[in-house]
């Protein structure tokens, strides 16, 4: 039966239209579908196309990335077409450009595990060395030029309902990615092999994974610190073609000030560039408005503003802690300032081939200035609050230094520039991702959604109704301690224990060959 179908699958035509399906088909396993189950069955697909035309792997992978990530970052189109109001004819290419290049690696870890690992035993190639290979081939993507780890496998695993997301205190996503692309490849065992005992040890494997998961998720690695907090999410909706509009500043200002005026709570955050001007071009007037009605309600109030640098040379994209404002002495006033910033949005990468480009789109951009990892949490109330900001979020490991001194996690974003895409529910399953590695409440304040609040256990407790105007209030408690994750000191552990799995295979085999050579 299986073999009948492989025959049909191997018909030039059949075989693209199957290929493309289950590319297009990713985005319903990440936010805001959730389809966790789906992803290791459309990997599993991938990798027995592959098999059935051999030559054709590379190019199939890199097919499946291109379409895939397109796919699931088509709001890229959204951002440049219809907010930026970039021409079509620029935009689309434009939109494919991203996920041409991501798609190169896929592309590599099917290479290289040809080129490496072609003569191991299947159930070694398959279920072993190339759940390897993709998993470093990720890695590789969120740190290699502009570090770009959205859509991967792992994050598809962040659910409520996911037995995998058990593991991410343990080894963060990567960790996840490689458990995820492991399933998979244990499903194409099972269904197509000739060693019986080979298929009772990839089921064995998957059943093996699924319950050590279940375990986890019962598991706690952070502690409560006794502390809770009231907290309020401003959630502004401000359009992003209105946002650095002159004329629209006083509304700006109007709405965040009810907002921040109307709340109690003893934590208040208002979101990326809430307020729009340069921190040094605000009018202090302003500044001390939220400043007095924060203190006056018994709020510290964290609220998203650019600034110049000390030597008024360069920008941040920064948090500040407003209600510690003195007209006097503002710079005393404790800020956050943005470490990985987005290419093409907070820095051109390549300034010569997009400045042409930015002078077609309404998109004002000047290259910011990184703010250091590490950097030191704000004491809000009785909470220690390790802010990140948007793009941030998508990086784990740089976010362990902050939440070793934290209680709670927050992340300002505007997600603005993407519409009512997928883009803020991608983030938000990132926002849970994080929760679930560091082991301690997410807040997330957003210009237009997902604002939301994210228990340590990656639940998403408390949502606002995107693209409104309101203010999501709820509770929190502090947490203390290091997960796994933090303590191993996040991925690099993980990656180099892949790394010496990978040489151990590849050169094990070969002595095994060369002895029965002799």
């Amino acid at each position: 039966m299986f073999s009948k179908l492989d025959r049909i699958w191997q018909i030039p035509t059949i075989y693209f239209i199957v290929l493309t399906a289950i590319a297009a088909a990713t985005p319903l396993t990440f936010a805001p579908y959730y389809q966790f189950w789906l992803m290791p069955l459309l990997f599993s697909a991938l990798i027995r196309l592959t098999e059935l035309k051999p030559h054709r792997r590379i190019v199939s992978a890199y097919w499946f990335g291109i379409i895939g990530y397109a796919a699931q970052f088509w709001w890229i189109h959204t951002a440049l077409h219809d907010v930026s109001g970039l021409p079509n004819i620029f935009a689309i290419p434009l939109t494919f450009l991203l996920p041409m290049f991501l798609a190169l690696f896929p592309a590599a870890a099917f290479w290289v595990h040809g080129k490496l690992f072609a003569q191991l035993p299947r159930w070694a190639n398959i279920g072993i060395a190339l759940p390897i290979c993709w998993t470093l081939a990720e890695f590789a993507r969120e740190r290699v030029l502009i570090g770009f780890g959205w859509g991967a496998l792992g994050y598809s695993q962040i659910s409520d309902h996911s037995p995998l997301a058990g593991f991410a205190p343990i080894g963060g996503i990567h960790l996840l990615t490689f458990l995820t692309a492991s399933i998979g490849a244990s499903l194409v065992l099972i269904v197509n092999h000739s060693v019986m005992k080979h298929r009772i040890a990839a089921a064995i494997t998957i059943i093996a994974i699924l319950l050590s998961g279940c375990l986890l998720r019962s598991v706690s690695f952070t502690q409560s610190t006794g502390k809770t907090a009231s907290v309020a999410l401003a959630q502004g909706n401000i359009a992003q073609q209105l946002k650095f509009d002159e004329n629209m500043l006083p509304e700006t200002y109007r709405r965040y000030f009810e907002q921040v005026s109307r709340s109690k709570a003893q934590i208040v955050v208002l979101p990326e560039t809430a307020l729009p001007q340069f921190l040094q071009h605000t009018p202090p007037e302003v500044l001390n408005a939220f400043a007095r009605v924060a203190k006056q309600n018994g709020s510290a109030l964290a609220v998203g503003v650019p600034a110049f640098t000390s030597d008024g040379t360069n920008y941040l994209n920064a948090m500040i802690l407003l209600n510690e404002y003195d007209e006097m002495q503002p710079e005393k006033m404790p800020m956050y300032a943005k470490n990985h910033l987005v290419p093409f949005g907070e820095y051109k990468p390549f300034p010569a081939l997009t400045n042409p480009l930015y002078q077609l789109m309404n998109m004002p951009l000047a290259d910011f200035q990184r703010g250091g990892i590490g950097q030191k949490p704000f004491t809000m109330a009785n909470q220690q609050v390790a802010f990140n900001i948007c793009y941030e979020d998508g990086f784990g490991d740089e976010l362990i230094a902050s939440a070793k001194q934290s209680t709670l996690l927050a992340n300002a974003s505007n997600m603005a520039w993407y519409g009512n895409s997928n883009a803020m529910w991608q983030q938000l399953q990132q926002s849970q991702a994080r929760a679930l590695e560091l082991g301690r409440f997410m807040l997330r304040s957003t210009n237009t959604g997902a604002t939301a609040i994210v228990s340590p256990q990656g639940k998403i407790v408390a949502q606002a109704q995107p693209n409104v105007e309101t203010v999501l209030e709820g509770e929190i408690m502090g947490m203390t301690g290091e997960t796994p994750y933090m303590k191993f000191g996040g991925s690099l552990p993980f990656i180099g224990l892949l790394m010496m799995l990978a040489v151990v295979l590849k050169y094990v085999f070969r002595l095994r060959q060369y002895s029965c050579l002799k």
